[in-house]
């Protein structure tokens, strides 16, 4: 049976790890709101960007001078996956999900005979996925020391993406994050990139409720917006990770404080169990002694 002073020692260390348990809590709650503020902003520009993308794509897609980042190479041979995940841990199973939802889709398309090249974007999104498909990541960007995304940081990863494509490394591209829906809810989301998703019911420029006349063309267009459409669904897609992991860290920083609480709980008992055993043992020897005399 472990000694009193070990039990306070064990205490004494419970709640030293839930008073920094119940700091990071706070820490998390105050940066999701502003997280999540910046998400939800960028939701209705990235959802319309794509709208525009397929109004214009509507009268183009097919003709053979259509932009690559719309038709395609052509193929889909080459797979690229990008795993969007957090610099750090302790926020529950925020990297986890990722990682996993990004595993069903690289063992899917490896089972299609797809040849797949990994980008990771987030240092735990790599030290999960190099176990397993080390010899298919090809890059890893790292965003530590950011303290707040912007499109700059989306722009670099998505001139890295436009460059592999230019230089014919790869067919599609595919994102993997986390949609942040609630505190305690994140959804891992696998966006296609390129080439570019056109949704045939957002196309207005056939049989939709109005037609648009482009000054200039279509394809002078396109080749301006498409290129930042990249950047801009990689935006959408870190700050939705962004307060993804804040909310996912609040919910994992709160049971661990309440968790550290129970076990303090629980050691206090014991602690005073064994004490009250103590003092009884040296009553009873004491009495016993007096007896003898």
């Amino acid at each position: 049976m472990p000694s009193l002073k070990e039990f306070r020692n064990r205490i004494a260390s419970v709640k030293s790890t839930r008073k920094i348990t119940r700091a990071m809590q706070m820490v998390a709650a105050s940066k999701l709101k502003r997280a999540q503020d910046a998400a939800q902003s960028a939701r209705p520009y990235a959802e319309k960007m794509a709208k525009v993308i397929g109004g214009l794509a509507g009268s183009v897609a097919g003709n053979p001078g259509a932009p690559r980042l719309l038709s395609g190479s052509g193929s889909d041979n080459v797979q690229l996956v990008i795993v969007a995940t957090a610099e750090r841990g302790l926020c529950g199973g925020f990297n986890t999900n990722i990682v996993r939802r990004a595993r069903t889709l690289i063992d899917s398309l490896v089972k299609e005979n797809k040849e797949v090249k990994i980008l990771c974007v987030g240092r735990k999104g790599r030290d999960q996925l190099k176990r397993l498909y080390s010899k298919r990541i090809i890059d890893t960007i790292e965003l530590a020391g950011i303290k707040r995304i912007g499109f700059t940081n989306a722009e670099g990863i998505g001139g890295r993406v436009l460059e592999l494509f230019e230089g014919g490394e790869f067919d599609v591209a595919t994102i993997v994050y986390a949609k942040f829906k609630s505190v305690i809810s994140q959804e891992p989301t696998a966006q296609r990139l390129i080439p570019a998703p056109v949704d045939e019911s957002e196309n207005l420029a056939v049989g939709g409720e109005a037609t648009y006349e482009y000054e200039p063309d279509e394809n002078e267009i396109l080749a301006e917006l498409l290129p930042r459409n990249v950047s801009v669904q990689i935006l959408r897609a870190l700050l939705e990770n962004a307060a993804s992991e804040q909310g996912a860290r609040m919910s994992a920083m709160d049971s661990a404080t309440r968790n550290a609480g129970d076990v303090i709980d629980r050691l206090t008992l014991q602690y005073n169990r064994t004490r009250q055993a103590m003092i009884t043992k040296e009553l009873i020897e004491i009495i016993s002694g007096a007896e003898a005399l």
